[in-house]
């Protein structure tokens, strides 16, 4: 969804959306609420959205749903502001910050970035997942393997002579 910039009341723009975006990570209509205003030439997103999506676990490595909450602060500046500069550090202070040119500004971009920015990097079906075994497979949440585990690291095995030395 696209909004003209110049059509932005002063007292804001509240849009309650719910767009569908074809992905196979995404599984529900995302259901997006904002408030849209304009200080000068800034324009400042407020809201969150909310969606379904599909990921895979990091230790067992099975598909899962989750829904995602996610709170939107965004401020737009002109892309003009950066005409003077070559480049531009970005601060911590400027990462809720983006630019805009003309007079258009999309919304399905912000939407898409938020959740992009927002997926865990390490996903889990649960906190208690129990994952799968290094050495033969087995799924550890559904069976118990019978490989024998020697949580040993290897690295450390000269330092087990030692001890063995010293009794």
């Amino acid at each position: 969804m696209k909004v003209l910039i110049p059509d932005i009341p002063k007292e804001g723009l509240d849009l309650e959306l719910q767009e569908s975006i074809e992905s196979d990570a995404i599984v529900t209509p995302i259901i997006a609420r904002l408030k849209i205003e304009k200080a000068g030439a800034e324009i400042i997103i407020k809201g969150d959205l909310e969606v379904e999506i599909k990921l895979q676990c990091s230790r067992c490595l099975k598909d899962f749903c989750k829904i995602m909450s996610i709170p939107i602060d965004v401020v737009y500046h002109p892309v003009e502001e950066l005409k003077d500069e070559e480049m531009h550090e970005i601060k911590f202070e400027e990462l809720d910050m983006d630019f805009y040119s003309g007079v258009e500004l999309d919304l399905l971009n912000l939407i898409n970035e938020q959740i992009i920015l927002n997926l865990p990097m390490k996903p889990l079906c649960s906190d208690l997942c129990k994952g799968i075994c290094v050495k033969c497979g087995e799924d550890l949440n559904e069976s118990v393997c019978n490989c024998i585990r020697d949580d040993t690291d290897p690295r450390l095995e000269v330092l087990k002579k030692l001890l063995d030395k010293e009794a």
